[in-house]
């Protein structure tokens, strides 16, 4: 087997593993992991050959912009303490604890290398937490915090590695030149998201064509990227804020066909790059395997030290950090989602899996000093930096669906339907105000007003049939019975239409691009 055909062997692994997932009840990633597992321990699968430098430039980007596109910017701004207190503040204790565990048991470890250690093991992936919460059906506060963790920890973390490392090649270290260069990294990056935010949404509107601002979506993540790597800033803080400037603003809300299918290929490249990148991670215990040839006693144990620091430092900081969050939010009036009882911070804790960014991290460190010299330990800093990927991605990833079944974590489901019962009414109102509007400057027949006023309130009931229930029950079950009714009959007289212009693609003289372009038109109505 090849490159090439162990990468479609992912890519058909990655397709696979969603409805495999929700089979079982796990994860997707954690199943992507355990196939890049067994795949590392068949003698003809070849070693992953990729350009370390190339891991985290080639898959944060659109797994960050997919990911920001599923919260908003709201939800961010209500969990600021929360997630300040876990994405920056509780990176730096763990690294600290990590570094300080690692250059005390592994020999001859320097600091400025147990540092880097610390900082790339630190952060837990957003894309194994937004894929844990996502199926497990955790309250949506939870899952916010989890995702505002896994956004914005990585910034952290990484601008935390790259001081290390350098600190590490060249021998010196500057605490004040250490804390500018986070301030300029962290500006730099938000002045050039900003930027390439709104030039791309001025460009949008200039394309017009669904296809060219979609394909336009797929740049611009790793423009931003390189962009800010290229001026010495954060890469992935740029991303979150060019994601975020583009999802509150890019898109007109009457633009359908732009909406739905950039949804959907947003959906196959998020599934495709996560499972390439999951699996990845179980393909490198290859390299893990021919580390610890000779030394596995010695080795594990290191790995087991660490992996007790990561665990026992997030739940020593997150049970104090929890009920502090909790007594600042009572003083407060404004409504702040965080965790409310103690199997919430329980399931939390649990919910650390360590991923992508720690496996890119730790392979992306350098092989020699300045002076020319092998970099210290780094066969030992990767291995153990694996140790902990695999404890936590297998290990909580895989018992993470029983602990929350047995604590009992849901999501509080009649909320949500309230919730989406009062946006059904209010766009049920909206469309009656603007029919009012149009009604007062155009002279329409009894029988086209009578028509519209019941197309505006099925608007509402189209969303959400219980609207309106406890007012007029009987008559409208009797009168939701008659739409769905007539909702079945004009599907059935849409499909009837689909099958007649793709039967004509196949007639002699028949034009694709027209009948296409017809197909198009008849699809985007049937969705309305």
């Amino acid at each position: 087997m090849d490159q090439l055909a162990l990468l479609f062997v992912l890519l058909l692994g990655a397709v696979l593993s969603v409805p495999l997932g929700d089979r079982l009840k796990l994860p997707a990633p954690i199943l992507m992991t355990l196939l890049g597992i067994v795949l590392a321990l068949i003698r003809a699968v070849p070693n992953v050959d990729i350009d370390p430098d190339l891991i985290l430039p080639l898959v944060l980007p659109p797994l960050l912009y997919a990911a920001v596109h599923r919260t908003s910017w709201r939800q961010f701004a209500a969990n600021k303490r929360p997630i300040f207190l876990l994405a920056v503040a509780l990176v730096f204790v763990t690294t600290a604890a990590v570094a300080f565990v690692a250059n005390a048991v592994v020999p001859g470890l320097p600091l400025a290398a147990a540092v880097a250690l610390g900082a790339l093991v630190a952060p837990p992936d957003p894309v194994a937490a937004t894929a844990v919460a996502g199926q497990l059906g955790l309250p949506r506060r939870m899952v916010s915090i989890l995702e505002g963790e896994g956004l914005f920890n990585d910034v952290t973390a990484i601008v935390l590695y790259h001081v290390a490392i350098a600190a590490a090649v060249s021998g010196t270290f500057s605490l004040p030149r250490a804390a500018f260069d986070l301030v300029l990294s962290a500006v730099v990056a938000i002045g050039i998201g900003f930027g390439l935010g709104w030039a791309a949404n001025k460009l949008m509107s200039y394309l017009g064509d669904a296809t060219l601002q979609i394909g336009l979506t797929l740049l611009i993540p790793y423009a931003s990227y390189v962009l800010a790597e290229e001026l010495k800033g954060s890469g992935v803080l740029a991303v979150l804020t060019t994601a975020i400037f583009l999802a509150e603003h890019a898109f007109d809300a009457d633009d359908v066909l732009t909406r739905l299918t950039g949804r959907a290929f947003w959906d196959v490249v998020d599934t495709l790059v996560t499972g390439v990148a999951f699996g990845l991670i179980g393909l490198e215990v290859h390299n893990v395997i021919r580390t610890a040839q000779g030394r596995w006693g010695e080795m594990l144990g290191w790995s087991a030290a660490v992996v007790a620091v990561v665990i026992v430092v997030r739940l020593l900081w997150l049970a104090p950090m929890t009920w502090v969050t909790k007594r600042m939010h009572a003083r407060r009036d404004f409504d702040e989602d965080i965790p409310v009882t103690w199997r919430e911070t329980v399931v939390m804790w649990w919910s650390g899996m360590r991923g992508v960014a720690s496996v890119a991290l730790a392979l992306a460190i350098p092989l020699t000093m300045d002076d020319g010299s092998a970099f210290p330990d780094r066969d030992e800093i990767v291995f153990i930096a694996f140790g902990v990927i695999m404890a936590t991605l297998v290990l909580q990833g895989l018992s993470l669906p029983w602990l929350v079944k047995k604590l009992k974590v849901r999501a509080d489901t009649e909320a949500e339907q309230e919730y989406e019962k009062e946006l059904a009414l209010r766009a049920a109102k909206a469309a009656k105000r603007r029919y009012k509007e149009i009604e007062e400057v155009e002279e329409l027949p009894a029988e086209v007003q009578e028509q519209m006023l019941r197309r505006a309130y099925d608007i509402g009931l189209r969303i959400n049939p219980e609207m309106g229930a406890e007012e007029r029950r009987e008559s409208q079950a009797k009168r939701y019975k008659r739409i769905k009714r007539v909702r079945r009959i004009q599907a059935e007289m849409m499909s009837a239409a689909r099958h007649e212009v793709l039967a004509a693609r196949s007639e002699p003289g028949a034009n694709p691009e027209v009948v296409d372009r017809v197909l198009r038109q008849l699809d985007v109505r049937s969705l309305r």
